[in-house]
């Protein structure tokens, strides 16, 4: 009995192991699965991971392809800050702005070099803390100094300089920092208004009086057939209208209110193409950049072009103020009713700076128009 007992034993022993072995070899089997599904896996995410990459890379090697081939129709310019004229103490002040200036070249070939004014003047300051952009239009006629010409219509500062001076006579008179611009033939405003469709805008009886006879000049200049205008109101202009539009100088306000006019073009076209597709905005590239003349950087355009639908144009307005029309020598010139305090109220209505007090190059700029002009 007691073998039987022990035999039985034994063999509860032996069928436990067996047991314990085949539970061993099915942990292994399970082991040997899991790692076989962990490896396919890896393999899945591995196979991901490098497709994103090649993506990733694909895309943006398009993308640089792309903005190359667009670069490659601006003319670069090579002007530095360390070659245009900016006062320390104002380029300190002004540290939270980027300030740009827009020079509309009167040109009817494209070229940029001297002897084509600048009949359309802007100064964009950009906040750089908030994006908010102020443009100010100086209008053309300005009575400025002009370094080594003296006193002059500031229109006539590129003509004798082109960019260099154009921005040096800015700093000098309005106490900007300025080392950034971009030059731009007009014309080419008229086939950028066609690409993004037209630009609304209301026009008046002394307008209309006066724009058909640009629209007729244009469409033999251009060979295109766009129809006149008949009676006041809004419209959606076409290219050669709105270019004849921005042209008009003879209604009230003159030459002020011509430049009102340009301003309200562009910036009809930038608020357009801010909300225009992908295909528009290439074709508005395609036309505008060969036609293009620019300091800034290919780097610094990039940087711009991600955040671009943020900036918003919040204040746009003429400058100076004040200003008596004058004829010197049987020229007409807008002189500013004194230069100090048109610069004080700029400052403010750009650059928020209360009581500004304009340097002294102002100062002496502004005593020398009121002995020139009295």
């Amino acid at each position: 009995m007691l073998n039987c007992i022990v035999h039985f034993n034994k063999g509860c022993d032996f069928l436990k192991k067996l047991e314990n072995e085949n539970n061993k070899n099915v942990a292994n089997e399970n082991t040997k699965k899991s790692k076989k599904v962990l490896r396919v896996i890896l393999k899945i995410f591995l196979i991901i991971f490098v497709s994103i990459i090649i993506f990733v890379l694909t895309t943006f090697l398009t993308a640089l392809i792309y903005l190359n081939s667009k670069f490659g129709k601006i003319e670069f310019d090579n002007l530095t800050k360390t070659d245009v004229y900016i006062d320390n103490d104002v380029d300190k002040s002004l540290s939270d702005y980027r300030n740009i200036a827009i020079l509309g070249i009167d040109a009817r070939s494209d070229t940029f070099s001297r002897g084509n004014r600048s009949d359309c003047i802007m100064i964009v300051s950009i906040n750089k803390k908030n994006k908010d952009i102020k443009i100010a239009s100086v209008y053309r006629d300005t009575y400025l100094d002009i370094e080594g010409r003296g006193l002059d219509k500031v229109t006539h500062a590129y003509s004798f300089g082109e960019a260099r001076l154009a921005i040096n006579t800015l700093n000098r008179n309005l106490d900007l920092n300025i080392s950034e611009y971009v030059a731009i033939n007009f014309d080419t405003v008229r086939t950028a208004v066609d690409e993004v469709g037209g630009v609304t805008i209301t026009l008046d009886a002394d307008e209309v009086k006066y724009i058909n006879g640009y629209i007729n000049a244009l469409n033999k200049q251009f060979g295109t057939s766009s129809k006149n205008i008949t009676k006041p109101g809004t419209y959606n202009l076409d290219g050669v209208q709105a270019l004849a539009y921005g042209r008009i100088r003879y209604t009230d306000g003159g030459d002020y209110k011509r430049t009102e006019r340009m301003r309200d073009v562009l910036l009809a076209v930038f608020d357009k193409a801010k909300k225009s597709d992908i295909a528009t905005l290439n074709n508005l590239l395609d036309t505008m950049l060969p036609h293009v003349r620019t300091n800034i950087s290919k780097n610094n355009i990039l940087a711009l072009i991600p955040s671009i639908a943020s900036y918003n144009v919040t204040d746009n307005f003429g400058w100076p103020y004040e200003v008596d029309g004058k004829i010197i020598n049987k020229v007409w010139y807008g002189v500013p009713v004194n230069l100090e305090a048109n610069v004080s109220k700029l400052h403010k209505q750009l650059f928020n700076q209360d009581n500004y007090t304009p340097s002294a190059t102002v100062q002496t700029i502004s005593n020398d128009i009121k002995e020139k002009t009295k």
